[in-house]
């Protein structure tokens, strides 16, 4: 229960940090990828203040054992750059730039009833469906 309460608090915070740095609003995004017309650095300092967050804290709590509520740190170990994951990136980063959303911000606006993230949402899980069957079947 304190895992399920624990995974909970958390997707509310991280839910309402992406709120109050408006990253739910695509414009924003768009805004950041237009360089030569209209301009909005949003983004950027979103994405800075995250990452210093995230090398700070995660020196930090890799200090500990293990984790509060697991018995121990379940961290990336693949190093290789392969062909899928440069497919996917791009792939991504077509999506993103084409809609201004990504899945945390998309199921954020999704939940606020906004009309975009509402047609977008189920566009990307048919897509992670459609990942998931083509995946089964090259195995």
């Amino acid at each position: 229960m304190k895992r399920v309460l624990a995974a909970l608090l958390s997707g509310v915070l991280f839910g309402v940090g992406l709120v109050l740095a408006r990253m739910t609003d695509p414009t924003v995004v768009l805004g950041f990828l237009d360089i030569f017309g209209d301009f909005d650095p949003t983004l950027a300092l979103v994405l800075g203040g995250a990452v210093a967050t995230t090398v700070i804290s995660f020196r930090l709590v890799l200090r500990r054992g293990q984790p509060l509520l697991a018995p121990d740190f379940q961290l990336p170990v693949a190093q290789v750059v392969d062909r899928a994951l440069l497919l996917g990136a791009v792939i991504f980063g077509i999506g993103w730039g084409l809609a201004g959303y990504c899945p945390g911000p998309a199921l954020v606006s999704a939940a606020s009833g906004i009309n975009t993230a509402l047609l977008f949402v189920p566009a990307m899980i048919v897509g992670s469906l459609v990942h998931r069957f083509a995946a089964r079947r090259r195995r």
